[in-house]
């Protein structure tokens, strides 16, 4: 199996998600450039957190143009694993891959700190390391995380069980004040309909070693492991 890491201009997690995988997981893993169309045989895609070009315009929506993209909607569209973290997350929303949108966090300040996140969906190639209802500690850092749709996607995702994160407190519980940033019903993380796309605000690559101070992180990484040696 190989990882692949997409770099944009501004990107400021790719290298912390490429030694993840390489180090930590120890599995294959490349850089992916922007302006290339080439996915090198990669079996799982990882758009990273950052400041994709800036972030000049708004969040994602300049980086959704780069010629790498095209070629991360049809290996989506295959069937391949995709990851956006944070600025990934907002990439992918803006690329089509993933509904609905990430706007600026209630209060409008920038925040930076580990939050708890439930797993509300364990049956996906990202989670399945993980029991639902287990309780996660990820960092988050970002100003634009508060994610927003219009009821009838909200529906949709609850009903088709899409709602793959949730923040939550210490023991699970969803409530107003573990939302750090407004989200729509504590929505920390989503995947597509066919389950092979998913974006998470936290930063699953910052809670992979005990130096950082956590491993909680590494269950996605190791989920996707495991659902790629399945195949």
């Amino acid at each position: 199996m190989k990882f692949g890491v997409i770099i944009f201009p501004g990107s400021n997690c790719d290298h912390d998600a490429y030694w993840t995988i390489r180090e930590v997981a120890q599995q294959p893993v490349t850089f992916l450039w922007h302006e290339s169309h080439d996915l090198q045989n990669c079996d799982a895609i990882i758009v990273p957190g950052g400041f994709a070009f800036g972030d000049y315009l708004r969040t994602g929506a300049i980086a959704k143009f780069s010629p790498v993209m095209e070629s991360v909607r049809r290996f989506a569209d295959g069937g391949g694993l995709v990851l956006g973290i944070c600025n990934g997350f907002q990439i992918l929303c803006e690329s089509g891959l993933l509904p609905g949108a990430l706007m600026r966090n209630t209060g409008l300040k920038y925040i930076c700190k580990p939050v708890r996140v439930r797993v509300e969906n364990s049956d996906t190639p990202f989670t399945n390391a993980c029991r639902q209802g287990d309780v996660l500690t990820i960092p988050i850092g970002h100003m634009e995380g508060n994610y927003f749709c219009d009821d009838e996607t909200l529906n949709e995702l609850r009903r088709e069980h899409r709602i793959v994160f949730r923040y939550s407190t210490s023991s699970g519980e969803i409530t107003d004040s573990a939302n750090p940033n407004g989200s729509l019903d504590n929505i920390a993380g989503i995947c597509n309909a066919g389950g092979n796309v998913v974006g998470m605000m936290p930063h699953p690559e910052r809670a992979s070693e005990a130096e950082l101070g956590g491993i909680d992180g590494m269950k996605i990484f190791q989920s996707m492991v495991g659902a790629l040696a399945g195949r």
